[in-house]
């Protein structure tokens, strides 16, 4: 873990409960129902809640082998330092690299819908306007910037507001609509079956969409090297909050789905489904509150997205698959500000290029479309990552096998199944960001393996060993990560 100046990551600063915000708002529950809900109800009709509902059952998978491979390697580079060391240093890399261009572009796409919002609480005209959207996005991501700088405390704080608030909204809301009661259908449990599906293709799509209302609380595992416990905590903490964020996705669907037609919600709602939930269920000022839990949503995830990317490159700059100055950390915060400024740089320019896109809703539907690759690809490796370092272990209980294997496996295979699907259905536009994104990486990873990187020549991840190592090593030393013990807990990482 440390970094050539012998500094690193501050450990131990998050606990338990403040991982579990951090999932939560990295999923950014408001932002994702605003912003996707008419898309997948156009996709699915009646049938967006039980998308919802066979989108989790795999995404858990992959939340199982997240946390499985956090118990044996703690990492900053998260999927990237685990696909490395089980399948190969080049998958590894490209993990690594997919989640730096999915989060980077995110983050513009996250920006420019905080700037409309904020613009949308005094004029809804506003909120039109690209370059006027643009400049208040980017005054927000910069805010979220200087949160990031000063440290993994600082950021649970802010999250804790931001997220608090939401959530309130949020519940409140989810009253107010069963209260309000059916203006559009009765509940029926057939929302939940396969009924309203329009055949597999009609599955596949819905399911390609609910994927992305997921994303994000991977940030726990971003997290783990500055984490309390974080063998056991990162994993925990992200299965609490996609269980928490599951159960909303569903309520604000099955409200959505009892209280707005479809034509409503694909005519009317556009980018922000919930502010029209929000007027039919508490008219005049409902929608305001509920653009405001958007926004906070929005500005929540810009936080979690930055401490993705900016860990990420620290890992990758520690082993030196990129330039080593990502792996330099500051002096006073522990955190790694050459990071950090590089990001911020590289995201203002992105938000200028944007605008020659189009509108506010072009820019968000075409850099969703091309993290859905990013995402995809990176998930379903750490799925394969995860059955393999575990693979010695699948056979000796039923529950090892179906937790260990069966389930992360499966998650993997329908991620890998998500990656293919979109490749037909993409515009040229998004699969020349999303693939050329991907082969961008090429670049840095032939040019620092060819200079000799030990991140090429990895210590084979085995969780036989790695398990072994831990119970020996429990005492003293057993909160702190495996990159600041002692040589002697070395021997999990022996090769195989």
């Amino acid at each position: 873990m440390r970094n050539a100046s012998g500094r690193g990551l501050r450990p131990n600063v998050l606990g338990t409960f403040d991982t579990v915000v951090m999932a939560i708002a990295g999923s950014a529950p408001a932002y994702s129902i605003a912003a996707t809900t008419a898309v997948l109800v156009g996709a699915v009709g009646f049938a967006a809640p039980a998308a919802l509902l066979y989108c989790a059952l795999p995404m858990l998978g992959i939340v199982l082998a997240f946390g499985r491979l956090g118990r044996i390697d703690v990492n900053a580079g998260a999927a990237y330092s685990w696909v490395g060391r089980t399948l190969h240093p080049a998958l590894g890399f490209l993990c690594g690299w997919a989640l730096v261009v999915s989060t980077t572009l995110f983050m513009v796409a996250g920006s420019l819908p905080a700037g409309a919002l904020t613009l949308a609480l005094i004029d809804p005209a506003l909120a039109d306007d690209t370059w006027l959207a643009t400049a208040v996005g980017a005054g927000w991501f910069l805010v979220m910037l200087l949160v990031v700088l000063g440290g993994a405390r600082l950021s649970v704080r802010a999250q804790l507001v931001m997220s608090g608030v939401e959530l309130l909204l949020l519940l409140l809301f989810v009253l107010g609509a069963l209260v309000h009661g059916g203006a559009a259908a009765a509940f029926d449990w057939s929302w939940l079956g396969f009924g309203h599906f329009d055949g597999v293709s009609g599955f596949a799509s819905g399911a390609l969409i609910a994927a992305f209302y997921y994303w994000g609380w991977d940030v726990t595992s971003n997290l783990s090297e500055e984490t309390r416990d974080s063998r056991r905590t990162a994993g925990l903490a992200a299965l609490i909050g996609v269980g928490t964020v599951f159960l909303l996705f569903e309520a604000f669907t099955i409200a959505v789905n009892i209280v707005l037609t479809a034509e409503e919600i694909t005519a009317r709602g556009g980018a922000n489904t919930l502010a029209l939930l929000g007027d039919a269920v508490w008219p005049g000022v409902g929608g305001k509150l509920l653009i405001v839990a958007v926004m906070l949503s929005t500005v929540a995830t810009l936080e979690t997205t930055l401490i993705q990317v900016t860990r990420s490159l620290f890992a990758m700059g520690r082993d030196r698959t990129v330039p080593a100055v990502f792996g330099t950390v500051h002096r006073r915060w522990n955190t790694p500000w050459v990071a950090v400024a590089v990001v911020g740089g590289v995201t203002l320019v992105l938000f200028v290029a944007a605008n020659a896109l189009g509108s506010v809703g072009d820019i968000l539907s075409g850099a969703v479309s091309a993290m859905g690759l990013q995402i995809a690809f990176y998930y379903g490796l750490a799925g394969v990552a995860a059955v393999v370092a575990y693979r010695r272990l699948l056979l000796t209980s039923v529950r090892e096998f179906l937790l260990g294997g069966v389930w992360p496996l499966l998650g993997a295979a329908f991620m890998l199944w998500i990656f293919f699907e979109s490749l037909a259905e993409l515009s040229t536009a998004s699969l020349t960001i999303g693939l050329g994104g991907l082969a961008a990486g090429l670049i840095p990873m032939t040019w620092h393996w060819r200079r000799g990187s030990s991140y090429y020549r990895p210590a084979k991840l085995d969780a036989v060993r790695a398990l072994a190592a831990e119970a020996e090593s429990d005492g003293p030393y057993g909160d702190v990560p495996r990159q600041h013990r002692p040589a002697a807990d070395e021997t999990m990482a022996t090769d195989f």
